[in-house]
C-alpha cells in the first residue's frame, strides 16, 4: 500500500530507513509516548525486516512516513481487527513535527482506512501528557471517548490513556464538509 499526499509519500520501510528510523525512535521525548523502542541500530533492522507486505488481521502494518524526496520522516501504523475495526498510530521525527506533516498523514490514512479497506470505526490510544498528539486527534474530528486514569504500565510507570476515534460516517461527513469548504479561506 502506497498513499501520497501532495508532500508526502507513505510506502514500506526499507533496511537503507534503519538508521534514521532508530535515530527518531530511541530519542526519549519521541520513546516517550511509543510502545516500541529500539535498544540498537539491530532492533530498528529486525523491526523493518519484520514488516509484512500487505495488511493482516490482528498484526500491525508500518507505514514510512516520507517527503516526496524520499527522505524518511517518520512512520505510521494500523491494526485491523478483520471484522472492521482499527487502530493506528502514528511518530514523526522531532525536526519535522510542527509541520502539519502528521496531520497530512493521518488524513490520507483515514481515507484509506475507510474507502478501499472499508473500516467501520478507527480508534487511537493517547498519553495525555502528549499535547500535540492529543491536538491532532481533535483537530482530525476524532471524538474522546474516554480518558482510563493510570491504566497502563509503560516503562515501569503508570500512565492515563485516552482513546479517541471515528467512524466512516463520521469520516464521509468531515470529508464532504471540508471539499465543500472554499481552499482559499
Amino acid at each position: 500500500m502506497e498513499l501520497e499526499t501532495s508532500r508526502l509519500r507513505l510506502d514500506a520501510l526499507h533496511p537503507v530507513d534503519a538508521t534514521v528510523l532508530f535515530r527518531y525512535r530511541s530519542d526519549p521525548e519521541v520513546a516517550r509516548y511509543q510502545g516500541w523502542q529500539p535498544v540498537t541500530l539491530a532492533d530498528a533492522d529486525r523491526f523493518i525486516g519484520n514488516q509484512s507486505a500487505t495488511p493482516a488481521p490482528g498484526t500491525w502494518f508500518q507505514r514510512a512516513i516520507r517527503l516526496r524526496d524520499g527522505a524518511l520522516i517518520g512512520d505510521l501504523g494500523f491494526c485491523l481487527s478483520g471484522d472492521g475495526l482499527g487502530e493506528f498510530g502514528i511518530t514523526v521525527a522531532p525536526e519535522h513535527q510542527g509541520k502539519g506533516f502528521a496531520r497530512e498523514a493521518v488524513q490520507v490514512l483515514l481515507g484509506e482506512l475507510f474507502g478501499r479497506l472499508d473500516v467501520h470505526r478507527v480508534h487511537a490510544s493517547v498519553d495525555p501528557r502528549n499535547e500535540p498528539c492529543m491536538a491532532l486527534m481533535r483537530a482530525l474530528g476524532l471524538r474522546q471517548e474516554a480518558h482510563f486514569r493510570e491504566s497502563f504500565r509503560h516503562r515501569g510507570e503508570w500512565v492515563d490513556d485516552v482513546v479517541f476515534a471515528m467512524l466512516a460516517r463520521e469520516w464521509r461527513e468531515i470529508a464532504a464538509n471540508s471539499a465543500a469548504v472554499p481552499a482559499s479561506r
